[in-house]
């Protein structure tokens, strides 16, 4: 569905400027962004896909992954079409470089997301998949009705949208997932099409705005692994708030990187302890089924407070939700209900 876009503004020769992500586009009548989903008809900005849903599932909320927000829950995950990266070794590529009427969608309202979501038993909402950004009016509009509705509201994002836009939803989001792919900007420019400071500044300021914020790493052998590139981002993440949970995701061979192996469980459990070491509470290794920093522990006196295998999930926090064996609270969102 085509609507009117957010956050843009007029130039001369009716060319419009997009502000909705870091990559501020300058679009002639007639073209589209970057993301290939905003397009400039007659010197007006538009949306293509406002409603468009190309997947919609009930998830875990540990899938996004976000495990220290409402830790168990379900959510109601939706994602459209289209990206405003380039990774060369995403997972999703079948719908982040789709264009418009290239795949099948379905429309759903906003409203209509909110009453699935009741429907199956969700607590939240997510927009994931893809970029959830470049698809904001959509994501805009149905967050402020999850939100009455007494929904949360996620974002599992690669970082790069604006200061405008996320000043914008930042009172309607309740928490995100921060994909940083390296720490290293020619990694940025040579793999994901991008830069890496929008992505940092997202970060640091989702964390001023009290969104719940988790960051993915996904740990790329020969690319972004070396541990003088881990060390200088747990450095950065502790600045940022060492209470912030961090997740050491490994790669497997995928889209235009099927030449690069799976990462090794010893780097990314190297990773761990690097991160461990500069002083992040909570450090997790993802995409390793079964292992043990999977689960949640004190970052006082180590006692395991949240287990987990896969998706199955054991609180064992007390009823004031504080460390059964010395009393810490840690940094996670307990749902009341």
């Amino acid at each position: 569905m085509k609507k009117e876009a957010m956050l843009w503004k007029p130039l001369a020769d009716d060319k419009v400027q997009c502000n909705l992500c870091s990559h501020q586009c300058t679009i002639a009548v007639g073209k589209r962004g970057i993301c290939r989903v905003r397009e400039n008809q007659g010197g007006k900005l538009y949306t293509l896909i406002y409603n468009s849903i190309s997947s919609i599932h009930v998830d875990p909320i540990e899938k996004k992954p976000l495990f220290h927000f409402y830790p168990g829950s379900m959510v109601l995950s939706l994602g459209t079409v289209g990206c405003n990266f380039r990774c060369k070794h995403c997972q999703n590529y079948s719908i982040a470089f789709a264009d418009v009427g290239e795949i099948s969608i379905q429309e759903i309202t906003p409203e209509k997301s909110i009453e699935l979501a009741k429907q199956y038993g969700c607590q939240g909402i997510a927009w994931t998949y893809n970029e959830p950004t470049i698809w904001f009016e959509y994501t805009y509009d149905s967050a402020k009705l999850a939100k009455k509705a007494g929904l949360y509201t996620v974002y599992v994002t690669n970082g790069f949208m604006s200061m405008s836009a996320l000043n914008k939803i930042a009172p309607y989001l309740d928490a995100a997932n921060v994909d940083v792919k390296a720490f290293n900007p020619e990694h940025y420019k040579r793999i994901n099409g991008a830069k890496l400071d929008p992505v940092l500044k997202t970060c640091e300021s989702m964390k001023k705005k009290k969104i719940h914020l988790e960051i993915t790493y996904l740990v790329i052998p020969g690319h972004n692994d070396s541990p003088e590139e881990i060390k200088r981002f747990a450095e950065w993440v502790v600045d940022v708030g060492a209470d912030t949970p961090i997740h050491f995701s490994r790669f497997y061979p995928c889209y235009q990187m099927i030449d690069v192996p799976p990462t090794p469980v010893e780097t990314l459990e190297e990773a761990h302890r690097i991160a461990k070491e500069s002083g992040i509470e909570y450090v997790y290794i993802g995409n390793v089924f079964g292992h043990k920093y999977e689960s949640t522990f004190c970052p006082k006196c180590s006692e395991l407070l949240i287990e987990r295998y896969g998706y199955s999930v054991i609180n064992r926090l007390g009823a004031d939700n504080k460390c059964p064996k010395c009393g810490f609270k840690p940094n996670v969102i307990i749902s009341s209900t």
